[in-house]
């Protein structure tokens, strides 16, 4: 008893009460530097990645082996019948009449709901590593030189797009859309085949046969037999990419780099802004946020800047005869440049140092330039008169760019007369808008509110009662009936589709 008594002594107090609180100091030592570290490196799906090649990495490598969903969804892994479409619309049906009754926005509230098909890998991660495993040794370039994987990030919406639908939603941020595992509770369905890697990197026989093999396999699918395509998604972001078999899916919704009325690269009727949606290109460049634009003002005495090819095609013609007008031009910077990693540092260091930057049309009526410029804080110079725009339905241009006839662009003294005339006031107010409107142009993992995946589907939601409107019309107007629209860039509408029989055998 009298050691019991003695353990609580107030000098034994005094040790316990030091001891505990050395342990509690201690402890919370080791909480600190476990968040410290934690915020000093965190887990990768925690940072937003910008650059296409470590995204890319961090995917096949970490998110790759877990693609398999807990929710098995319904893609039809053999050819369909007349009884799966019918289920199919029926179910599409009932659906639709709960909704109409139920809910106040549909058809065109957010969230859209998106169907990904489940594609063979040959046409989905077969192909990312192939890009993957040969990016650091091809030195190959294209026929005018510019180099091929290069050309392939540009042109990349097609992983970035993919990449966040089939996400975890936890690790989702965007509201806009959403991914459904049931063909009947989709408003669209996306089709994941990367044909940019395709064309680029197979052979040319190997690339058609599979261009074949994937437009079987989708028209295959009842959902494809019951809209004729008009509610698939297609990313098709390279212009010569896909295009052995595009007249089979002219119907569905093409993920464009521009519209390109010239013919040159589509034809007559198989592009148009009623069903399809012009992306923008994967800047080349670091992005140059307010406080870049703030710090790099001083910098930026360059009145105009091209870095570039000046020999073009079709309407890109219009380069040499720019070239040829500002050579030589007082504060005007024009050179020839390649998309390589050093013409990358010279056009993000030019650009820069720029107030303006000069984006005519290239081979196609876009240019990856114009993006660039945005990015970059450098005011764009638009001398493109077939030129269409991304996300024009919600951003306006105005803002951020000046835009000017290709005929007067081309006038002796003219442009730079033009943006010398520009009053400082004015230029403040792009650059402004250039700091607040570049977030819509930088795609990343996870993409992020108001990123280019957020207002791709934004847009792609105002296309929904139109593409309803024409598939339940196409499913009742009988063949050889007359249409009830007569424009030259509308054909009779018929039940009966464009036969695949000669390209499938």
């Amino acid at each position: 008893m009298a050691g019991r008594q003695q353990n609580h002594s107030p000098r034994f107090r005094s040790k316990s009460l030091i001891l505990t609180l050395s342990l509690f100091s201690f402890s919370l030592l080791v909480i600190l530097y476990a968040f410290s570290s934690s915020l000093s490196s965190p887990h990768p799906s925690n940072r937003t990645e910008t650059s296409f090649v470590a995204s890319l990495e961090q995917f096949l490598i970490h998110k790759a082996p877990r693609l398999t969903s807990q929710f098995r969804d319904d893609t039809v892994r053999d050819e369909s019948n007349d009884d799966d479409l019918r289920k199919l619309e029926s179910m599409v049906s009932e659906r639709e009449n709960q909704l109409l009754n139920e809910e106040p926005g549909y058809p065109t509230g957010f969230p859209v709901k998106v169907y990904v098909y489940e594609m063979p890998k040959k046409f989905t991660l077969d192909l990312l590593w192939l890009f993957h495993s040969t990016y650091k040794e091809t030195s190959n370039a294209t026929s005018n030189g510019s180099p091929v994987h290069r050309l392939i990030e540009q042109h990349s919406i097609d992983y970035w797009l993919w990449a966040d639908l089939i996400s975890p939603e936890s690790e989702r941020r965007l509201k806009s859309v959403v991914r459904v595992h049931k063909q009947q509770d989709a408003d669209f369905f996306y089709v994941p085949f990367f044909t940019t890697i395709s064309f680029f990197l197979l052979e040319k026989q190997q690339c058609k046969s599979l261009y074949r093999e994937a437009l079987k396999w989708v028209t295959d699918q009842p959902a494809w037999k019951r809209s004729e395509g008009r509610d698939h998604i297609f990313p098709i972001h390279h212009p010569w990419s896909f295009k052995t078999v595009r007249k089979y899916v002219k119907n569905a919704i093409w993920l464009l780099p521009d519209m390109d009325s010239t013919g040159n690269w589509y034809k007559p009727g198989q592009v148009s802004l009623e069903k399809d949606l012009v992306l923008p290109y994967v800047p080349n460049v670091d992005r140059c946020d307010a406080k870049c634009l703030l710090e790099s003002a001083p910098m930026r005495t360059t009145l105009l800047f091209f870095r570039g090819r000046l020999k073009r095609n079709a309407g890109g013609k219009i380069r040499a005869k720019l070239g040829a007008e500002l050579s030589g031009v007082k504060d005007v910077i024009i050179t020839e440049g390649t998309a390589g990693e050093g013409g990358k540092l010279a056009a993000q260091d030019g650009m820069r140092r720029s107030l303006f930057c000069l984006c005519p049309a290239g081979d196609t009526p876009s240019s990856a330039r114009l993006f660039d410029a945005i990015v970059s804080g450098c005011i764009p110079v638009v001398g493109s008169d077939e030129l269409e725009l991304p996300f024009e339905g919600i951003l306006d241009y105005n803002k951020v760019a000046v835009i000017v006839s290709s005929s007067d662009a081309i006038q002796p003294g003219w442009l730079v007369n033009h943006l010398r005339s520009l009053i400082p006031s004015r230029v403040k107010e792009f650059q402004k808008s250039l700091a607040q409107y570049s977030r819509h142009f930088i795609y990343s993992s996870p993409a992020q509110p108001l990123g280019p995946e957020d207002m791709t589907w934004r847009m792609i939601a105002g296309k929904l009662v139109n593409i309803k409107l024409h598939t339940r019309r196409s499913q009742r107007v009988v063949k050889g009936s007359r249409s009830i629209c007569r424009c030259d860039c509308w054909k009779p509408n018929s039940t009966a589709s464009s036969s695949l029989s000669p390209l499938l055998s």
